[in-house]
């Protein structure tokens, strides 16, 4: 009995004053190939092992190597670790073991002298620097794109501006897209935007004209809603953590999905003038347009291959609001996923290695050996033209 109390006491220390000793994120070697400011591009080179772990299963590392490298785009606020959460529930160490290049985008954290940074810097001004330097390390003008919830709005909204024709594919988790058909929340952004017409109508303001420092999101904050929109499923896992202090995995495991939820990172305060404006307020995506001051680019043009991939209980960017894409993007071959899970489930939960990554894998492997065919086919119409 008292080595069992030891036991359950030790495990409580390190989880509230050692917890990077319990921590299993984060673990697959990368490479930083690009820094910039807080910005930062990864690499994650080849498995040197023959098989992974994946939820309980064993699956084989191929040496065939997809023709299309593959970026992915993650949002602001969250940190990476969802990525590379589990040693058994990686997804860079799936899509490695797939035989994609893998690239990773990380945002970085935030500071007030970022505060000036909008929606526009990063899909318009950061994606097009990080894109050329994948490029150049890969060796590939052709590129694949894999976004979640933010991540997945700036990859659309990157390929909307008509600039870069190589966009091979475009995988969307989470996507946002008709702010006010979002569930419970459209209804609260419908109210909030009827509200700030009827305001800029009697007064003429709108929130761009608020200093941007003033509107800052912390991240304590973001974490804090981010917890307070499944309150019940954050209240017990504290409670079924203390029902299992006992169990030093089970206090491992909880440890690492708190050092994703509990460290997040500040929204610029442009950032979220653009949220309440574009996004909120003027619902800009639904309508076709870009998050944007200045106009430019157009959903309407997009023909890259889309993937949609949406929670059943996604409550933060439900199925309608990410639907809506296909009105606006008519020219995409939009092919739609349901999959079992909240927002942040559908991208590193437990089901996502049997219900999400093999989708996207052999979904982006489907495009690669399209896109490979293709090439063949035109450099062997070149040489018959040359004979």
């Amino acid at each position: 009995m008292l080595s069992a109390l030891r036991h359950r006491y030790q495990n409580a220390r390190d989880w509230l004053r050692r917890p990077a000793d319990l921590i299993q994120a984060n673990r697959t070697p990368f490479e930083v190939i690009f820094s910039d400011d807080i910005v930062s591009l990864r690499y994650y080179p080849p498995l040197t092992d023959e098989h992974i772990i994946v939820n309980g299963e064993t699956l084989p590392v191929t040496q065939t190597r997809q023709p299309i490298p593959l970026v992915l785009v993650t949002p602001l606020a969250a940190n990476t670790l969802l990525y590379d959460l589990f040693e058994d529930r990686s997804l860079v160490r799936y899509l490695r073991a797939r035989g994609f290049e893998v690239y990773l985008i990380d945002w970085g954290r935030p500071r007030r002298r970022h505060d000036a940074w909008t929606l526009e810097t990063y899909f318009a001004d950061w994606l097009p620097k990080l894109l050329a330097e994948v490029r150049q390390h890969s060796g590939s003008q052709k590129l694949a794109l894999h976004g979640w919830s933010f991540g997945a709005l700036f990859s659309y909204c990157y390929t909307a501006l008509g600039d870069d024709p190589d966009i091979a594919a475009l995988s969307l988790i989470g996507a946002p897209g008709d702010y006010h058909a979002n569930g419970a929340l459209g209804v609260q952004y419908q109210r909030l935007s009827r509200q700030l017409r009827g305001l800029k109508r009697r007064t003429g303001r709108h929130v761009h004209q608020l200093p941007a420092a003033l509107l800052r999101s912390p991240g304590w904050v973001n974490a804090l809603s981010f917890k307070a929109v499944t309150p019940v499923s954050t209240l017990k896992g504290y409670l079924d953590l203390l029902r299992n202090l006992d169990d030093r995995q089970y206090v491992s495991n909880h440890a690492t999905n708190a050092a994703f939820l509990d460290d997040m990172f500040a929204y610029p305060g442009a950032v979220i003038q653009d949220i309440v404006r574009h996004l909120w307020t003027d619902n800009c995506v639904a309508r076709g347009r870009l998050p944007m001051r200045h106009q430019r680019g157009d959903l309407a043009s997009v023909s890259t291959p889309v993937l949609l991939i949406t929670g059943r209980q996604d409550t933060i960017v439900t199925a309608d609001c990410s639907l809506a894409l296909r009105q606006q993007m008519p020219a995409a071959a939009i092919t739609h996923h349901v999959v079992k899970g909240g927002h942040m489930g559908i991208l590193g939960g437990s089901n996502a290695p049997v219900d999400n990554w093999p989708v996207v894998a052999d979904w982006l492997a489907n495009i690669g050996k399209a896109a490979h065919a293709e090439s063949g086919a035109a450099t062997s119409d070149a040489t018959s033209d040359v004979a």
